[in-house]
């Protein structure tokens, strides 16, 4: 019995006859059509980055952001529909909120990646519900140091297989916050498509082990990293 056809995608609750979810898999695929949202994990902080595509040249410039502050010391990156990861995102507030009213203390980043996962997963489970058609990263820097979390209601998901390419080539360990804007930078404008017409909004937050704040990068420094990989594109273009 074929699995391709109606019937199986009405219910998230409803499996295919070879055990496939059409309803997750239509979630990823809206994330997939979606601009790259990376975070880098390095030495001493998070760094974020996200490829906000620009779907009307009358939006205002830095609004619907999707990089968004949750608490003092967490920021979470997003990627697929927009009011989805809204949705996740005050959720999470929620959950970090709770946190500190019961045990008078910061979140820890393993905590809010537990919580909002189970969140998320609850709606892979009901046919009244449909999964959320948003990944999320979190990212933190607590007693534990710098953690950086990715919650996905069908599993981990990179963007694109470029970026994650690209991610994969990078000594982390060694790199500091600074380095990680400009790599994160360099790779955003590497997997960008031309081909899809659209212009992007680069997004670049961090939170450090010297402040514990998430902070968007200072205009200054998202400037030259976008300087910077913009010279390295073009140089890459030459060479070819």
């Amino acid at each position: 019995m074929s699995s391709i056809g109606t019937g199986y995608d009405l219910s998230v609750s409803t499996y295919s006859p070879d055990g496939r979810v059409f309803q997750v898999e239509y979630a990823v695929k809206a994330v997939d059509n979606s601009g790259t949202a990376i975070g880098l994990r390095v030495k001493d902080g998070v760094v974020f980055a996200v490829e906000k595509l620009i779907q009307s040249k009358l939006l205002v410039p830095g609004s619907n952001r999707r990089i968004q502050t949750v608490d003092t010391h967490i920021g979470v990156a997003t990627a697929g529909l927009l009011a989805d990861g809204r949705h996740i995102i005050n959720r999470a507030r929620d959950e970090a909120e709770n946190y500190r009213d019961t045990y008078r203390s910061p979140i820890p980043g393993k905590a809010i990646a537990d919580r909002v996962g189970q969140y998320v997963q609850a709606y892979t489970l009901y046919s009244s519900a449909r999964p959320f058609g948003s990944s999320t990263i979190i990212g933190t820097v607590d007693e534990e140091g710098p953690q950086l979390f990715m919650v996905e209601p069908s599993g981990v998901y990179w963007g694109k297989q470029v970026a994650k390419t690209e991610i994969e080539k990078l000594k982390l360990s060694e790199m500091t916050a600074l380095d990680a804007v400009r790599e994160a930078t360099r790779i955003i404008y590497t997997v960008h498509d031309d081909a899809k017409d659209k212009e992007f909004e680069l997004e670049l937050s961090w939170v450090t082990v010297d402040n514990k704040r998430h902070q968007f990068v200072p205009t200054e420094i998202a400037l030259e990293a976008e300087r910077i990989a913009k010279e390295t594109l073009n140089a890459d273009m030459d060479d070819d």
